[in-house]
């Protein structure tokens, strides 16, 4: 079964525009599979093929002329000779835009290497896993917000056809990071040590970053430490969260906040097995934190807009969980309880106050209905994938 992807809308609005767009994400998102359903006349090149491949290495510019009416290129960073001959053939007078889609498994390479040939020549969008609002067009999205957090949302753990345990599946997924993407660049007898170190990531999700205590817990230095993090960030595994930069004093602290992209693989990493695991866990609450950031990350990338997703805090401890610097701006605080209470909203009034009431304020919270209070937006859970729809239509 094929679920229809919200990033398709953007891909064709920069398709119309540049003539190479670049499909980045983590691994197993469907960058393939959307290129394929978005653009079905452009011919499929895959250079898992290692005949196409040795071609395409000893022969790119002919191998790129070959394709006069474009192509989708898949796994394009394996013949990085390729990316010269793109631009050599769109400097040459043939800016169609749309002409070319490239995507690749492995993120490090196909970026770079895009970025350092064909900058000025192609847009990137980023596909992450399913956002709720896909699961629910599908009618895939749980009823119960413990159970679609447990469950992540990767798209092979939709697929009936291979019918995988998600334990197995994400298993396997963090074997085949570490060996295909992760391998080339660190040390390889470092690979065991690499894999406790996104376990104790796992426990930092939703928290303000300490590289010094990650480096105390696997005993190695703190630039190794910030060196494997830009690997888990630049590979779509995590994603930080920054500081607003505003007006409001110099109290507001500097560090990042790091959140993992989907909270399957987290509550794998972090061996909680069961929803009642989930339920008596002590991460819960970073746990649904970090649910809450993914889906508001998506409903951006999807668009193939910038984030500009913040958070505030300041030396006395007072936060906010997310700033939302959208054409409509908003302050959120992210709740683990099903239960609406005006104390919830505390902290972004507080906020809005300081702001001068420049911004809105919305909750985020694990009930089943969304409703309006004193100004305040509270959100039920299966609407956050909908936010900026919900949040402008109330305002």
């Amino acid at each position: 079964m094929t679920i229809n992807r919200l990033a398709a809308a953007a891909m064709l609005r920069l398709a119309a525009q540049f003539p190479a767009i670049g499909i980045t994400g983590p691994r197993q998102t469907g960058k393939s599979t959307i290129a394929r359903s978005v653009f079905p006349d452009k011919k499929y090149v895959t250079f898992d093929d290692k005949n196409l491949r040795d071609f395409a290495s000893s022969n790119p510019n002919d191998f790129v002329a070959a394709f006069p009416d474009g192509a989708i290129f898949d796994e394009a960073q394996k013949v990085p000779e390729i990316f010269d001959a793109l631009k050599l053939h769109i400097d040459a007078g043939n800016w169609t835009p749309g002409k070319f889609i490239l995507t690749g498994s492995s993120q490090f390479r196909l970026k770079k290497n895009m970025s350092d040939s064909m900058a000025g020549r192609v847009a990137f969008l980023t596909l992450l896993p399913f956002s709720m609002g896909e699961l629910a067009g599908e009618n895939l999205l749980s009823s119960m917000p413990y159970l679609q957090i447990l469950q992540g949302n990767y798209p092979p753990l939709y697929d009936k056809t291979k019918q995988f345990i998600a334990a197995d599946w994400y298993q396997n997924y963090i074997e085949s990071y570490i060996e295909k993407d992760v391998n080339d660049l660190i040390n390889p007898s470092n690979s065991a040590t690499f894999k406790k170190f996104i376990q104790i990531c796992a426990i930092y999700s939703g928290q303000m970053l300490s590289m010094e205590n990650i480096a105390k817990e696997l005993g190695i230095s703190a630039p190794t430490v910030k060196s494997w993090l830009s690997i888990l960030e630049n590979s779509y595994i995590i994603h930080f969260l920054y500081p607003h930069s505003n007006n409001l004093g110099k109290s507001i602290v500097k560090t990042a906040k790091m959140y993992f992209i989907d909270t399957g693989l987290l509550c794998h990493l972090l061996k909680i097995q069961t929803v009642e695991d989930l339920l008596l866990s002590r991460y819960k609450g970073a746990i649904v934190e970090t649910f809450a950031i993914a889906e508001l990350l998506k409903q951006r990338l999807n668009q193939g807009k910038k984030t500009d997703l913040y958070f505030f805090r300041d030396k006395y401890g007072f936060e906010v969980d997310a700033l939302a610097d959208w054409e409509t701006p908003f302050a959120i605080e992210i709740k683990s309880t099903s239960q609406t209470e005006n104390k919830m909203s505390a902290n972004v009034r507080k906020y809005a106050k300081l702001a001068e009431n420049k911004v809105n304020t919305a909750v985020f919270y694990l009930g089943t209905l969304t409703l309006t209070i004193n100004n305040n937006l509270y959100l039920a859970w299966k609407d956050w994938a909908n936010f900026a729809n919900i949040a402008e239509k109330r305002i």
